[in-house]
């Protein structure tokens, strides 16, 4: 698979996952490929755990609600570690968001699906502190994101996209 490949192929998988365990293998090539990915100012403000433990993997989803991947046999949380940067700015947002977007690319690589879970994990009930303590991170990480993983039992629903015409131009605006 290219690239292009990849990129084309990723959508938000919010379906059901087949009961096949994702190898740790897989799991460490999924993290090393967030990992990778660009930091402002090299802070490496992104951490990461992988969860394959299926009595961990029930704890997290027992306090997501309403409920979410109900039958990922695997996840990834993203952490970060607010640090400033460059002139009192902080880039934790833009880190973590690039090391998800290479993790997902690399599931789909790999043959999995997964679903960028932040919004919904963040909001004002913040489950987000109840998975912290279900995975004992540290008051001084944020808990961002939830990545599960695993094989699509279900078929792959491509959302319609806007034209490329609609979106980009070239040397000014044209919308």
């Amino acid at each position: 698979m290219t690239v292009f490949e990849a990129v084309n192929s990723r959508h938000s998988y919010r379906g059901v996952y087949k009961d096949i365990p994702v190898p740790r293998e897989h799991l460490i090539k999924i993290m090393e490929a967030g990992l990778a990915a660009p930091s402002g100012c090299n802070k490496q403000t992104t951490s990461l755990i992988a969860v394959d433990d299926p009595e961990v993997l029930s704890k997290l989803k027992g306090v997501i609600d309403p409920p979410v991947a109900q039958t990922a046999p695997a996840a990834i949380c993203v952490l970060t570690k607010r640090i400033n940067a460059y002139r009192d700015k902080c880039f934790a947002i833009q880190d973590y968001s690039a090391a998800i977007e290479n993790m997902l690319l690399t599931m789909v690589e790999l043959g999995y699906q997964s679903c960028w879970y932040e919004g919904h994990i963040c909001d004002d009930d913040r489950i987000d502190l109840q998975m912290k303590k279900v995975l004992s991170v540290p008051d001084d990480y944020d808990l961002v994101c939830f990545l599960p993983v695993g094989i699509a039992a279900e078929d792959i629903r491509s959302p319609k996209k806007k034209d490329f015409a609609e979106r980009a131009w070239f040397n000014r605006f044209e919308g």
